[in-house]
């Protein structure tokens, strides 16, 4: 799922990126906007790096400077964000109002259920004395086994109750000093202010949770073996279904480096190593060798969570005990996000199992569809693979044949524009291949003149205008003329004064725009 997740991503933002390489074109533009780019890698997830690997083939550029500012203008947008959220309708500005003599305290490390004393109720920005059975609000309480999400770890859901009610927790946040905030629906009875409830968290997430903040430790250890020590975390989003990680790299990763990188975090969840945590002060965590972001800021005592002998981070976050509760890490994709920042994104457990049983029923959907063993297939394929390109060749050498019939109805129809030869036609089923051959053909023959010739195929419009040197020396450029009748089809394209060519999404349009040539050559040709 996670890989077809990808790949819609990726069909997505390739959409939209041949949209804009066809507007570039029709404008006679080389520059993709910093906006468009930013919007591709946004909205649709899309690598800049793809981006501009894609544009260079067009001879397009992208507004890098405009970019830029774009990921700068989203930074403070999402600090703005941060600041201001709004947590099940309740406004931060109430949030923030919280005490500061009021104490939360995380006490789920080693626990998942415990009692306390609900020490303040919010609903509808205001602090209220109790909540009602079907509303919704936030419950802050002395101490919690909920998880507050931050460092890249979503939050804990899980459920709350009492006597006379019960809740669920749906996310569980800090507001901007610290204070552990539990978002909440009561599901029957009431929640009162100073009364003791009992909070419990969501076992199976948060286990599931654990696994996946747990490999992405050891994920960037294997990173910095594999590819370097210059590899640090750069982000990372932990929740119950899959792992991301960011990190600085220049380069894609080779599928050869992936597969290293997946045996390490392989080898070492089998080795079954205690996972141990252990609270340090600042330097000797450093001393220890512990990875961290150093330039972060950080209390007195930080936490270090150490996977054997493998890997060793200052983290905050939950972690299984042991490295065999992960069972199975499996990378599903590696891309670019942006300039030397690469991300991989995994998943591990039962997951991780799903994501291979679906690979394991796509090699059998093969093997029944080309009637082979699983060993056969990659032979299948590359016989299969033979055989369609002598067939496109033969097709190939067909559509040319046919199209070369139409020659002599084209030299038929030719006409006398101010002293030089038109020669127009509109076909169908014409490939582009074909139809320059036709056009070459044609221009050859008619000595001294333009050959303007269109072709609807595939629900598309194919276009090429072919020019002899007099004509051109006569005023004729056959890159207006096509851009002229791309127009027309709902296309672009361009080229040199003797040949250009061009693609329209408009064949009902094609007649038409073979019927303007005339007026078009007229003017360039007096």
């Amino acid at each position: 799922m996670e890989e077809e997740r990808f790949a819609e991503t990726i069909d997505s933002g390739m959409a939209i990126l041949n949209e804009y390489i066809l507007d570039i074109q029709n404008k006679d533009s080389n520059v993709l906007s910093g906006e468009k780019a930013f919007r591709l890698y946004d909205t649709y997830g899309f690598p800049l790096e793809l981006t501009e690997e894609i544009l260079e083939d067009k001879n397009i550029k992208i507004d890098i400077d405009g970019f830029n500012e774009e990921m700068q203008q989203q930074r403070e947008r999402a600090r703005a964000a941060r600041e201001e959220s709004s947590y099940m309708g309740v406004n931060n500005g109430i949030l923030d109002k919280i005490p500061s003599d009021l104490n939360t305290s995380f006490d789920g490390y080693d626990k998942l259920e415990l009692q306390s004393k609900v020490e303040l109720l919010i609903s509808n920005e205001k602090f209220v004395d109790e909540l009602t059975e079907g509303n919704s609000g936030i419950l802050v309480t002395e101490r919690t086994p909920f998880y507050s999400e931050m460092g890249g770890q979503i939050g804990d859901k899980g459920t709350i109750f009492g006597e006379g009610f019960e809740g669920i927790v749906t996310d569980c946040k800090k507001n901007i000093s610290n204070k552990i905030v539990h978002i909440i629906k009561i599901k029957k009875g009431k929640v009162k202010i100073n009364e003791k409830i009992t909070l419990k968290v969501d076992k199976i997430r948060r286990n599931n949770i654990s696994k996946n903040h747990t490999a992405t430790h050891m994920l960037h250890k294997a990173l910095r073996m594999v590819l370097g020590e210059h590899v640090h975390q750069s982000g990372s989003y932990v929740d119950e279904e899959r792992l991301r990680f960011d990190f600085t790299h220049f380069t894609a990763l080779t599928q050869v480096e992936l597969k290293k990188v997946e045996y390490l975090v392989n080898e070492n969840i089998m080795k079954t190593s205690t996972v141990n945590t252990k609270l340090m002060t600042l330097d000797e965590a450093r001393e220890s060798g512990a990875m961290a972001l150093f330039d972060n800021k950080y209390g007195d005592d930080v936490r270090v969570v150490s996977v054997g002998d493998f890997s060793k981070e200052l983290c905050g976050g939950t972690h299984i005990s042991n490295s065999g509760e992960i069972g199975l890490f499996k990378i599903v994709s590696e891309a670019g996000v942006a300039s030397g920042i690469r991300r991989i994104e995994a998943v591990t457990g039962l997951t991780a199992l799903k994501s291979v049983d679906e690979k394991v029923e796509l090699i059998k959907s093969i093997e029944k569809d080309l009637k082979c063993s699983e060993k056969d297939i990659l032979n299948k394929v590359s016989i299969l693979t033979n055989e369609i390109k002598e067939k496109d060749k033969e097709i190939g050498k067909l559509k040319s044949k046919l199209a070369s019939g139409s020659e002599g109805d084209i030299i038929k129809s030719i006409k006398d524009i101010n002293g030089v030869k038109l020669a127009v036609a509109a076909l169908k089923d014409v490939d582009a291949n074909s139809l320059r051959d036709l056009a070459d053909k044609t221009r050859d023959k008619i000595g001294e003149g333009v050959v303007v010739l269109g072709s609807s195929i595939n629900g598309k419009v194919q276009l090429i205008a072919m020019a002899t040197k007099d004509a051109v020396l006569k005023g004729v450029n056959c890159g207006k003329i096509i851009k002229e009748v791309a127009t027309i089809c709902g296309g672009g394209g361009g080229g040199r004064p003797d040949m250009a060519q061009a693609g329209g999404k408009s064949p009902e349009k094609l007649q038409e725009a073979i019927e303007k040539v005339e007026s078009i050559m007229a003017k360039l040709v007096k």
